[in-house]
């Protein structure tokens, strides 16, 4: 919204009407802890700390801080090298914590078997953690959810006896097994000890099941005494996953122990409502968020950042990711998260805030490969404007220590320029006071879509507040900035630092907003104007600063009774992320300029910066007394003094060089599935003679049991050949099975196909459903004598068990087959995955015949395929396989995210698995969708030199089949990064 400057003058003397918010001063009690500068960024330091709480916020080594948090998932991104990257994006951009998850199957391929090596290396995650200066909240499960496949439980324990999240015994020993591996890497990285930054750790997530039952209550007991037997020592939490109060302190037996636990919630409201109060300003009560556990700081686990996209783009209308991040921008950011803060939530969790990417046979049924979530950082690792209000945000909560500490303050009345109160205009206000330092803060939300200019009275003043449709902002008064008092502002404080003589202050807004800046003085200051257009006068012992914010306006205030000059700085949105605040040992630094500042170090004169640049960019560095010199990613700038007491280097930081990508050609065919043929040697395969299983499926009378996990295949298709003698004339066969979503079944006679059938695509009535079960009919004829029935099931993925009902143990693949007309005995043998990838793990691969001879594989000698030629028209029930190479040699300064995109007439049935290097990057459903376009990381993907790419299509017969176009796609790129390690070590070929 852009206010003219007459507009916003008039405004200023009018008279505010009411809205009156309940609640007065003192309506919580104050804590011992006294605010005071948050702790320094933490690291590895060797020396014990200390992690606990109040009923304001978490306390590191007795000093306040507000965990403002990021969830990120690195199994979602197989590249370690890259984990870094994504790290140092959520420092800069003013994250100071990230949550994490641990998913059991990620790890484990096997009962006792647990792998934490290469892109599994959780110790190498957190060290990087540590590195980067980010706390950690650590999530090992048992069970995480997280739109895994079974909600991070094992593939094996599927089929297994007990009953998982429950006191179960046997479910026990499992969890105990994995606990113990997890822990012993945790231990190692608790903030207490000083060997990491592990501050919180949660027990278990959203138990909303079992929560008054003995089996409940002794299972989280039992996790309880297990963490704590393992040398966690850190305060631990379970997150509801509504806001019941379940699990909060007192409900379940901790052994004695008391004020190390905090109870935590997830909220994911929908973003055409207006934002919930889950604290201060809400019902109270068990029901009351974080008012359910009135003695510990408000801690919000999981809040939406976004949300997932099921198979057929159902949820966003078909438009994918970029719908989930149009309809969570930044303004549903500022209008949800500030009444998150506003309602003392201390513990703040974005999730997602880097979704990346569900590759191989992670995603569970209900999303497809990317997880991108509409996040604040995209699944290229891209930056969006949704960082905007994550960046001004985090930097407020770190120069800002009074947030940590607030009280519900004394309600004000909101006016606005039409006369309305502030509730017929749709502004909702809270008033919050530090209680040690008397500063207010005022957050203003506007729950219409058309702008309001505000009547705020802010320190005895009516302050015209511009506040755009659908948005938040959040306003000081009585704040300290260095060595001035703020005493108040219609823009929202970004930052403030000292920076050798003199204090910078930092306020944001939108584009063109016009604003007023009061800062107390006891006389007239002397005051000059060194960028942009500002309008300044003093009177009753205060500097009055008028600007409309357009770029970086500066403003330097000196005398006025402070020797210390105050620059003060109003940036535009787009500015404001273009200034980046770094703690050094030797003090603060801000940068202005580059598109990113990944870190700053100061050796005697020189401050040695690196980063990111896309175009070309100014460089000013603010830092410490003595900086003379500057050097950017090795190196050294020239550069000199400015008035605004900072070094600008004299020439620009270079923008990005031009990536070039090689068109893909020279493609390499072979048909596949030769496990339909009659013929086909299956006398390696496991007898299917099963007669019980640990399933909630049931087995169907007079069957052997199909299930694929009972016999150990519990990734990817599977394949089923019964063998029998005609006994009669049969009419018609029928397949029974179950499968994930977009799960399908197909199947051959004697060598010859018999047809598909397909999972329905999901609507709005069926997107959480994660079993899918159907029955295939085909006719039939047939000679008597020996037949081979072979069929190809597609299972797709577990499902999750977010109910605590054992749901993930529903059966995957064939549950019974029949015959009409005839009742012959049927043997049955089962092929699935072969062994687990040693270097990719065993989320990796499935039971196709070329995953299982190693077409997937880089080294896989395809010489003697044939060479085709894309588009491709072929026809038929099966699989085949195409092959081709390509090579990079992209500047290793330059960070460019690289993408593989398929396009093809939409109504043509088929679907690929694509293989890069060997690693599994994701399924595309080409009559489904939505997605077209999957990521390929760096270090799977080598940026300088030669690459493998496999394309396994699977083809129902009933269209023609694909691939369409096939293209590498530059989805963003930037000159900085971080080194990359590849990741793509020769696998091998696995046995059939």
């Amino acid at each position: 919204m852009v206010l003219s400057r007459r507009t916003f003058s008039a405004l200023a003397g009018t008279t505010a009407l009411g809205l009156t918010l309940s609640g007065s001063d003192g309506a919580f009690a104050r804590a011992a802890a006294p605010t005071g500068p948050a702790p320094n960024p933490p690291g590895v330091d060797g020396t014990r700390h200390t992690v606990g709480f109040d009923k304001y916020s978490m306390l590191v080594d007795g000093r306040r801080v507000v965990l403002w948090s990021g969830e990120v998932h690195p199994f979602r991104l197989p590249s370690p090298s890259l984990w870094r990257d994504v790290l140092e994006k959520l420092r800069a951009h003013g994250y100071n914590t990230i949550s994490v998850y641990v998913s059991w199957n990620y790890h484990s391929s096997a009962p006792g078997q647990y792998d934490f090596t290469g892109v599994r290396d959780l110790d190498l995650f957190l060290r990087t953690a540590a590195e980067t200066g980010l706390y950690v909240i650590l999530r090992p499960g048992p069970y995480i959810n997280a739109e895994v496949d079974a909600g991070g439980f094992p593939g094996w324990l599927t089929a297994t006896r007990g009953t998982a999240r429950t006191s179960d015994p046997t479910y026990l020993s499992h969890v105990d097994e994995w606990l113990t591996a997890v822990n012993r890497i945790a231990a190692r990285h608790l903030y207490t000890h000083g060997g990491g930054t592990i501050v919180l750790y949660q027990l278990e997530n959203e138990y909303a099941n079992n929560v008054t039952s003995p089996r409940g209550r002794d299972y989280m007991a039992h996790l309880y005494a297990k963490v704590r037997a393992d040398g966690i020592d850190v305060p631990l939490f379970h997150n509801d996953k509504g806001r019941n109060g379940y699990w909060a302190p007192g409900t379940f037996d901790t052994g004695g122990e008391s004020g190390r636990y905090l109870y935590g919630f997830d909220g994911y409201p929908s973003p055409v409502a207006p934002p919930p109060d889950w604290g201060y300003f809400g019902v109270g009560g068990t029901k009351g968020g974080s008012t359910a556990s009135p003695e510990t700081p408000g801690l919000l686990a999981e809040f939406g950042g976004g949300w997932f996209d099921p198979w057929g783009g159902v949820e966003f209308d078909g438009k994918g990711y970029a719908e989930s991040a149009r309809t969570r921008d930044a303004a549903y950011e500022r209008r949800f998260y500030l009444t998150n803060l506003a309602n003392g939530i201390k513990v703040h969790n974005v999730y997602m805030t880097f979704g990346g990417t569900s590759w191989g046979w992670l995603p569970a049924p209900v999303v497809y490969t990317s997880y991108d979530y509409g996040a604040a950082l995209d699944e290229a690792r891209r930056p969006t404007p949704k960082l905007v209000p994550m960046h001004q945000l985090g930097q407020l909560l770190h120069s800002v220590p009074d947030l940590a500490k607030l009280d519900r303050a004394a309600d004000v009345q909101v006016g606005a320029r039409d006369g309305a109160t502030g509730a017929d205009a749709g502004i909702t206000a809270y008033h919050l006071v530090n209680p040690d330092t008397k500063a207010h803060f005022h957050i203003l939300r506007n729950d219409r879509a058309d702008d309001v200019l505000a009547a705020v009275p802010l320190a005895g003043v009516n302050v015209p507040v511009p506040v755009p449709g659908l948005d938040a902002r959040l306003l000081a008064t009585g704040l300290p900035l260095g060595r001035r008092t703020l005493r108040y502002s219609s823009a929202q404080p970004m930052l403030w630092l000292t920076a050798g003589r003199q204090d910078i202050a930092v306020f944001t807004g939108r584009k063109g907003e016009a604003t007023r800046t009061a800062v107390e003085c006891a006389s007239e200051p002397t005051v000059t104007v060194l960028e942009g257009k500002a309008d300044h006068a003093y009177a009753s012992g205060a500097l009055r600063v008028d600007a409309e914010l357009g770029g970086l306006t500066r403003v330097l205030v000196e005398g006025g009774g402070t020797d210390a000059p105050l620059l003060l700085l109003l940036a535009d949105d787009e500015t404001s992320v273009r200034l980046w605040r770094y703690d050094t040992p030797s003090g603060p630094v801000l940068v202005y300029g580059p598109a990113l500042l990944r870190n700053a170090a100061l050796r005697d004169t020189t401050v040695h910066l690196t980063g990111d640049t896309v175009e070309e960019a100014d460089l000013e560095v603010w830092g410490p007394r003595g900086m003379t010199e500057v050097v950017w990613n090795q190196g050294p700038l020239k550069a000199r003094a400015t008035t605004s007491g900072g070094l600008r280097a004299e020439q620009r930081l270079p923008g990005v060089a031009a990536v070039h990508l090689p068109a893909l050609g020279n493609w390499r065919f072979h048909a596949e599935n030769p496990e339909s043929d009659a013929e086909f040697d299956d006398s390696a395969w496991k007898a299917a003679d099963r007669t019980s299983s640990y399933s909630t499926t049931p087995v169907p009378v007079g069957q052997p049991v199909l299930f694929a996990d009972d016999y150990g295949f519990h990734y990817g298709d599977v394949w089923y050949r019964g063998r029998f003698t005609d006994v009669g004339a049969a009419e018609s066969v029928s397949l029974s099975y179950v499968t994930g979503t977009q799960g399908l079944l197909m199947a051959w006679l004697d060598g010859k196909p018999l047809g598909t059938h397909r999972m329905p695509v999901p609507d709005k009535s069926t997107v959480r459903k994660g079993t899918w079960s159907a029955t295939a009919t085909f006719p039939v004829r047939y000679a008597n004598g020996p037949h081979v029935l072979s069929v190809l099931v597609r299972r797709m993925q577990h499902d999750m068990d977010g109910a605590a009902k054992d749901t993930h143990k529903a059966a995957r693949g064939l549950t019974a087959v029949t015959f009409a007309g005839a009742s012959p005995a049927v043997t049955w043998r089962i092929q699935g995955a072969a062994a687990p990838d040693p270097v990719r793990g065993p989320l990796n691969h499935g039971g196709l015949y070329g995953e299982r001879q190693g077409w997937h594989l880089p080294e896989f000698a395809d010489s003697g395929w044939k060479v085709v030629d894309f588009p491709r028209a072929a026809r038929g029930q099966g699989v085949a396989w195409y092959r081709t190479g390509f090579r990079l040699a992209i500047d290793p300064g330059v960070d460019a995210s690289i993408g593989l995109t398929l396009t093809d007439d939409p109504g043509r049935a088929y679907r690929v698995q694509i293989f890069l290097n060997g690693w599994n990057m994701g399924q595309y459903i080409n009559d489904v969708g939505p997605q077209h376009t999957f990521v390929l990381p760096g270090g799977v993907l080598r940026t300088r030199g030669a690459n493998t790419l496999a394309l396994a299509v699977l083809s129902d017969g009933t269209t023609p089949a694909g691939p369409g176009e096939v293209k590498l796609t530059l989805m963003g790129s930037a000159a900085g990064g971080v080194p990359v390690t590849p990741v793509d070590s020769p696998g091998r070929a696995h046995a059939r």
